[in-house]
Parts: structure tokens; C-alpha cells; sequence
């Protein structure tokens, strides 16, 4: 994560003092604090049950009929938005089913769904999954519960001009384009994040490769082909239908700062990202990450006039690191509370920002969260018990869903501050702290994002 507070260790690259990454997914060779391995049952099945807008025909691309939806204004309003994670790159926390259902435990991420299975049942899996996992309703209950975006993760390996992406699968472009497709008739904004770039830029599952070391940067030819697949989408991205419905092209979702080759090589990078879009766009917003060493590290890169519509994209999770883990409630608000004015120095003086993933739950007790295989730190380490706190959100206490609703209050208290915020992530299989969907069922998340219990919470 990105932010440092003075007396509470909060997830941050900027923690990097310590030499350790914190993220989503922490890398394998991260000995000193190897993730755990949940001991959840998965569930049953690996796909939902098809709602009645359900399709396993070929995707319908967005039409250019009609006038485009003005572009959303990030001056003056705030983002407001939830991540489509686990559909177009698979996590298995998100999706633990889809891992489990191969009976292969070497199967830990994308690029070995592909790799140590037969290549028509991965496809089969995986063409039923991108069908099945979100849906048009999806869209229309994201736009119902007052929110202005979606973030869609996609892998290098979609996009169509992708040169050599065995083992990966590919085939979800159709079903990304017919997303913004749903996203315009349900007035939906949608950043689409390029989540996972040749030979991984941080090891993380989540970049389609769960490695010790990411190799992304290790050849120059990695690092084009990840250039050659944001001209791509902002050749695609151009075409009139999909003006400014898709707001923005996200160069690159958690390049690992950390590493001294990725670092050397991310500031170049986002200057060849933005000037392949706007060779080709100047309307589409280019969004940049801060790469886990902070905002604070990219003062004057890429601000006006040498740049123009460029967001920044920072990711604040307090459950990677057992400080993190041992913060009580009123320390995890506080933290949360903190963030908001800390980006706004930044922001004020810079480019646009959004806390572009962040989460309610407290605890990393969801199955693989931390990769198949590897244990929650809340058990293994501290000792406590996840009983009530992962799972299904009706075995979750009262007293547990007011705390949930009390954190998820300051953090968008505080993170809009800036510009805004895009939750991670709308569902999941078996993990209901961390749905977007299931907060919205569960009451812990209210169905008008501005409403607030406690008004105060941040002050």
C-alpha cells in the first residue's frame, strides 16, 4: 500500500524501509513473511448460477448508435467504483472453486491453469467463467447502488495482437468489449487496468504468474509487447462507441517498485504507455500507479502542461503484514482516517488520485488470499481464530457487520478527500467480507455510497 502513518504501520511500498512489498499477494520468495495457506472448505461449485440475463453466445461489442454519455467529469466528482476482479484474470481467492475443480495443487494462477491441464478443458472452464462469473445484471446492480465506475483487470495475454501468450488461454476480448457494451446502458464509467504484462511485473498471482522473481523487466522485448498492448486497446478505444464510456486505460495495475530492475524500468514505461494513447486519443484518461514507493515519489511526473488527463492510482489493504493484522478496530480507522489528507498534499499539487483498490475486511482469513496453498497470517502467526470472519456473511455477528460498516465509512470519508476510490472487489465465491455485492445484501454497505452512520468518523 502506500501510505506511511506516524505511530501505525499501514500496508504501504512506502514501507519499503523495511524491504518488504506489501500488496495483495505477497510473492513467494517473501520468506521472512511467507503467506499462509487458509484451511477454508472451497465451495461446491465453481460457477454461480446463471442469472436470467446469463449468455454462452458470442459477446455483443458496444454499438455507436446514439450520443455518447458526456465524459465523466474528475474535476468536480468524485469516483465512486468497484473493481470486476477474478473475471478476466483469475485469483483463487476470488474464484477458489475454479482452482480447486483440476485436483492439481501445482495449479496456483493463470498462467498454470493453462499449463498443467488439458488445453480444451481450460478453455471450456475458463469460456463458461467469463460467460457465467459477471453478468448484464451485475452492471445494472453496480448502477443501482449509486456507484460511477468499474475497473476491469485484463491480462496482456487478451489482447488480441499478443505475440505468444501460450500457455495462458485466450478468448475474453469479446467478452471485455460487451462489458462496455453494459456499462454504457447502465451509465457506468470504466477504466479498463491492464493487470498482468509479460513475464509478470510483480510475481503476484494476480499479474496471471505467481513467480519468485518477476521477469518483466528483464528483457526490453517484455516491456514492448506490454507498449505494443496498450496501442491496442487505445486503437480499439478510440472508435466512437466507445467515447467516453471508457474513461480511462490503466498502463499497468502494481508494478513492483521494490525491485530495482522494475523500478528502473516503470518511469519510462508510463511515459511510453501515455504517449502510445495519445498518439492515437486525447480524451481517454491515462491512469498510472504509484508502483508500491508512494505518490509522494512521482511529484512532477507527468503533470500539465508536459501531460494532460492523467490519473494516479494508489492501493491502501491493512492485512498483508502481521502489524497490519494486529491493529485493533479503532486503530484500523484511524489509519484509514489518515490516508486521505496524506494523498491530498500530493494530489493538490500533481495529477488526479484515487485509492483504486481497497477492501473492508480486517483480515487476511480468506481461502488463498495470500495464493493457494500459503495460510492466512491471522492464524498462523497471530494465533487467532477466522471463525465469523470470512465466509458466508450470515454467520457474521452484528457486532462484526457494524465494525465492517464503520471501516468501510472512513475509508471513503478519507479517500475522498482525493479524488476517490474504486473497491476491490464487487464478488467473490466464498469470501463475503470483501464483496462489494454481499455489503450491499449484508447492510454493511449502504445502497447510497454518500449516506453515512457516522458523519463524524474521519474528524
Amino acid at each position: 500500500m502506500r501510505v506511511v502513518l506516524p505511530a501505525l504501520v499501514v500496508l504501504v511500498s512506502a514501507a519499503l524501509a523495511a524491504g518488504q512489498p506489501k500488496c495483495r499477494l505477497v510473492k513467494a520468495a517473501a520468506a521472512a513473511h511467507s503467506p499462509p495457506t487458509p484451511a477454508h472448505s472451497p465451495s461446491p461449485s465453481p460457477f454461480p448460477s446463471p442469472s436470467p440475463t446469463t449468455t454462452l453466445t458470442t459477446p455483443q461489442p458496444p454499438s455507436a448508435t446514439g450520443p455518447p454519455p458526456p465524459p465523466f467529469d474528475y474535476n468536480n466528482t468524485k469516483v465512486r467504483g468497484v473493481n470486476l476482479g477474478g473475471w478476466f484474470v483469475l485469483e483463487p481467492w476470488i474464484t477458489p472453486s475454479i482452482f480447486d475443480g483440476t485436483g492439481n495443487p501445482g495449479i496456483v494462477d493463470e498462467f498454470t491453469f493453462g499449463q498443467m491441464q488439458d488445453t480444451t478443458v481450460a478453455t471450456s472452464t475458463l469460456q463458461k467463467h467469463w460467460s457465467t462469473w459477471i453478468v448484464e445484471d451485475d452492471f445494472r446492480q453496480i448502477s443501482a447502488a449509486g456507484l460511477t465506475h468499474v475497473r476491469i483487470p485484463i491480462g496482456y495475454w487478451s489482447i488480441p495482437s499478443s505475440i505468444s501468450p501460450a500457455p495462458f488461454i485466450t478468448g475474453a476480448w469479446p467478452y471485455l468489449l460487451q462489458s462496455i457494451a453494459w456499462a454504457r446502458k447502465y451509465n457506468l464509467y470504466v477504466i479498463v487496468d491492464l493487470h498482468g504484462a509479460p513475464g509478470s511485473q510483480n510475481g503476484y498471482d494476480n499479474s496471471g504468474q505467481r513467480l519468485d522473481q518477476p521477469t518483466w523487466a528483464a528483457t526490453p522485448s517484455n516491456i514492448q509487447r506490454t507498449v505494443d498492448a496498450i496501442t491496442m486497446m487505445a486503437q480499439e478505444f478510440s472508435k466512437p462507441e466507445y467515447k467516453n464510456v471508457l474513461s480511462s486505460i490503466e498502463l499497468l495495475n502494481e508494478p513492483a517498485g521494490f525491485n530495482s530492475s522494475i523500478l528502473q524500468a516503470i518511469r519510462p514505461y508510463w511515459t511510453e504507455g501515455y504517449n502510445a494513447v495519445r498518439a492515437l486519443s486525447q480524451d481517454i484518461v491515462v491512469t498510472i500507479g504509484d508502483a508500491f514507493m508512494g505518490v509522494s515519489f512521482w511529484n512532477g511526473f507527468l503533470v500539465p502542461p508536459s501531460a494532460a488527463n492523467v490519473l494516479m492510482d494508489t492501493h491502501v489493504y491493512q492485512v498483508f503484514s502481521d502489524d497490519q493484522l494486529s491493529l485493533t478496530n479503532d486503530q484500523h480507522i484511524s489509519a484509514a482516517c489518515a490516508v486521505g489528507p496524506s494523498l491530498g498534499s500530493y494530489s493538490s499539487r500533481n495529477l488526479w488520485t484515487i485509492v483504486g483498490e481497497w477492501s473492508a475486511s480486517p483480515t487476511d482469513c480468506a481461502t488463498y488470499l495470500n495464493g493457494r496453498g500459503r495460510p492466512a497470517r491471522w492464524s498462523s502467526d497471530l494465533g487467532k481464530s477466522c471463525q465469523g470472519l470470512t465466509g458466508d456473511s450470515t454467520n457474521f455477528s452484528a457486532s462484526y457487520k457494524s465494525f465492517l460498516r464503520s471501516y468501510w465509512e472512513a475509508q471513503v470519508t478519507s479517500y475522498e478527500k482525493v479524488n476517490g476510490w474504486i473497491y476491490w472487489t464487487w464478488k467473490t465465491e466464498s469470501a463475503d467480507e470483501w464483496s462489494y455485492q454481499k455489503g450491499l445484501e449484508g447492510g454493511w454497505i449502504p445502497q447510497d455510497p454518500t449516506q453515512r452512520l457516522n458523519g463524524s468518523i474521519c474528524s
